[in-house]
């Protein structure tokens, strides 16, 4: 039927002949998501937050062993008496032991009996030890106060005035070189720590600029077209923090399994040599909150870390490119 017009009306759309609604593409990304070198830098990362992970845990693990013993040093001294023809042992110990406990700053005090001195001897000496048949120096233990202590001089001038053949060891030496060693102990850590960053950061600017690289002539077009630096630099943050946060996450996440796995097995071999030795030695494998938290620190900073040194690379690639086309002389090649 024709309107007044004598034109046709529009026939009705039916699902034959009706168009498909046009859709757009998703833009891709700039950088791969995934590729060799992706993944091959998200191991590296792996690989330096474990070593990162597992330093701090062992500076912690050692500063806590260190301080523990030198609180147990500090808290007690030794009077030693060495043996003579002439004096008396069991009055001498007595004697010191009550010289010692005169003082202000002193708790109390224990004589190694006889029995506790051939203890201390038999990895040496054996067992079926007769102290009396040997010139070995007897002891008295006092336990003092950490946070008052009494005047060691005064009272190592009594003893020895009093008592000829008796030495005071306020064991200042050994806090002294047990210090000296948390010390060093934690200057090395921190240093490790220092080498592991800076080759990450390293490992960084390279792994940025072969992806650059492999970009080059997109960043370039996107660039000249008028796509901003700082876009571009999102662009190659994002890649590059999704990457750092994985291999930091998973590198973290294995140095508390070890620490959790070290723990359990201290825990489960209790009063045997290795054990003891260990706990000797390192203290106990197991970390508390607070180690908790510094790997978690440590992830975060990881992540950090590469994301800003991806984003300076790509800023400064970016100036390169700039400052090439801003100068005829070296874009053409007849520079030099």
């Amino acid at each position: 039927m024709n309107d007044r017009t004598g034109r046709k009306p529009p026939a009705p759309q039916t699902k034959k002949n009706r168009k498909p609604p046009l859709r757009l593409r998703a833009a891709g990304p700039i950088v791969p998501s995934s590729n060799i070198q992706g993944n091959a830098l998200m191991v590296v990362i792996a690989i330096m937050a474990f070593l990162a992970c597992i330093t701090l845990g062992g500076v912690s693990m050692v500063r806590a062993t260190a301080h523990s013993w030198q609180s147990q040093i500090s808290r007690e001294i030794t009077i030693q008496i060495k043996p003579d023809d002439r004096l008396d042992m069991n009055q001498a110990l007595e004697k010191a032991k009550n010289i010692a406990l005169s003082y202000v700053g002193t708790k109390s005090g224990t004589i190694m009996d006889e029995a506790a001195t051939a203890r201390l001897l038999e990895p040496w000496l054996g067992t079926g030890l007769d102290i009396n048949e040997l010139p070995v120096p007897r002891l008295v233990i006092i336990t003092i106060d950490e946070n008052n202590p009494p005047d060691f001089s005064a009272m190592r001038a009594q003893l020895k005035a009093e008592i000829p053949q008796a030495t005071l060891d306020d064991h200042r030496t050994w806090v002294d070189r047990l210090v000296s060693m948390a010390r060093t102990t934690v200057a090395i850590g921190v240093g490790l720590l220092g080498l592991v960053f800076s080759a990450m950061v390293l490992t960084v600017v390279f792994a940025t600029r072969g992806a650059l690289a492999g970009n080059h002539h997109i960043v370039e077009v996107l660039h000249f077209v008028g796509a901003e630096g700082s876009f571009i630099a999102n662009e190659f943050q994002k890649h590059f923090l999704k990457i750092s946060l994985k291999g930091s996450a998973a590198g973290s996440l294995l140095a508390a399994a070890s620490f959790a796995l070290a723990g359990f097995w201290q825990s489960r071999s209790l009063a045997t040599p290795q054990s003891d030795q260990a706990t000797a030695l390192f203290g106990t494998f197991s970390v508390d909150y607070l180690g908790y938290a510094g790997i978690f620190a440590t992830m975060i900073v990881i992540a950090f870390l590469t994301t800003l040194t991806a984003r300076i690379t790509v800023i400064r690639t970016i100036y390169e490119i700039d400052r090439v086309r801003s100068d005829p002389a070296r874009s053409d090649g007849t520079a030099g």
